[in-house]
């Protein structure tokens, strides 16, 4: 098998579906990565996550450099041998959360300089640094480091900060260069910034183009500017970016922003949602989310969604679920997390089979009718 290759398999408008292919296995698309923020999918393990449909997880570079430290889990085996996941991971360059979680940040041209939100130690990270990281780890699709600003910024602001993502992103190509033994197996992708801009994103892609890089990301959205207004950015920023390679839109996210960002050619997502939401009560479902605290619950024989045939809905009811969420027992937060990342991973199994069949209008405007996304949650880029 190939270092990395991307086939298309079926086109449905804008919708693509197909296969990366890589050493340590297949990726299909549109593919959903579980978050697995300190090498781990909380509350879950990864045979579970491979056995609902996971071909792929994301690790996060910030949070592992920090604890236990990335050169301590290259001396573990890396990544895969540490967490017990053979099939690929693809880690994100640290640049979202140093700028989302730390204190005292300062950035200039050579990178960013931290606290850590743990202990207060102060680091630095480059993009010859993050690059570094993501090697230490053992990633199999590693990421650019750039700079992310809010799309309040002014039009000046995310224009520096989108060429300053550019120089960093040539410097990102060049480190990861410079890795033969890794850069032999493994794939980096560059991260395309501009905010809402069309100009901006299109200056950033062509910067990008001319570099080269395995896939594409689109960086910068599900940062609060609402779901109209992203895809808004969609509808020109993924036509900006080469069409025979992945376009991963980062840190999306909502069931709903995921079948809008599809029918406009993104072809990988990653969110901490569905996790997330299931340790604090929230069910994805087909009829939309549920809150599985409320007490109307309390007798409820269903299981979590009668239309899912995951092992959780199977086999447990609504009412054992909430008394296991109300009470706080953690078997309530693997079960909610488990079915939650079922259903992710059967929507994108069903926006797949609905592109190959070019039936994706039909789905989605089922899907539409069903899912009320009533109370979601928001996304988050990257999966801080």
């Amino acid at each position: 098998m190939s270092r990395f290759s991307f086939s298309i398999s079926a086109t449905d408008g804008a919708a693509r579906t197909g296969t990366i292919s890589m050493l340590r296995g297949e990726i299909r698309t549109p593919a959903f990565m579980p978050v697995g923020t300190a090498a781990t999918v909380k509350a879950m393990k990864p045979a579970d996550v491979r056995s609902a449909g996971a071909d792929i997880l994301l690790g996060n570079t910030y949070h592992l450099m920090l604890r236990p430290g990335a050169e301590r889990v290259a001396r573990l085996g890396a990544l895969h041998a540490f967490m017990g996941w053979e099939r690929p991971i693809l880690t994100d360059s640290g640049g979202y959360q140093v700028m989302s979680l730390s204190d005292l940040t300062k950035v200039t041209e050579e990178g960013v300089a931290f606290k850590s939100h743990l202990d207060g130690s102060r680091h630095m990270i480059s993009p010859e640094r993050s690059i570094e990281i993501q090697r230490l780890l053992g990633s199999d699709i590693v990421m650019a480091f750039d700079q992310l600003v809010p799309t309040t910024s002014s039009r000046d602001e995310q224009a520096a900060a989108m060429e300053r993502s550019m120089r960093w992103a040539k410097r990102s190509r060049d480190a990861f260069d410079e890795g033969a033994e890794h850069a032999g197996r493994a794939a980096l992708f560059g991260i395309q910034q501009g905010a809402l801009d069309e100009g901006l994103r299109k200056a950033s892609a062509d910067a990008l183009i001319d570099i080269g890089f395995d896939g594409y990301a689109v960086g910068g959205l599900a940062v609060g500017e609402g779901q109209e207004a992203m895809f808004a950015c969609l509808d020109f920023a993924a036509d900006q970016l080469p069409a025979d390679r992945p376009r991963y839109l980062m840190g999306v996210g909502k069931p709903g922003d995921i079948v809008g960002a599809v029918e406009r050619g993104i072809d990988m997502f990653d969110c901490v949602l569905p996790t997330r939401s299931g340790r604090t009560g929230q069910a994805f479902t087909s009829e939309g989310p549920i809150n599985l605290r409320n007490a109307r619950f309390g007798e409820d024989r269903e299981p979590l969604d009668p239309a899912c045939g995951c092992p959780v809905c199977r086999t447990w009811s609504r009412a054992y679920i909430h008394h296991l969420v109300r009470a706080g027992e953690i078997l309530g937060a693997m079960l909610m997390t488990e079915h939650n990342i079922n259903f992710y991973q059967q929507l994108m199994a069903g926006l797949r089979a609905a592109i190959a069949e070019g039936q994706l209008g039909a789905f989605a405007s089922e899907f539409r009718s069903r899912y009320s996304g009533r109370k979601e949650g928001t996304s988050s880029e990257a999966g801080c």
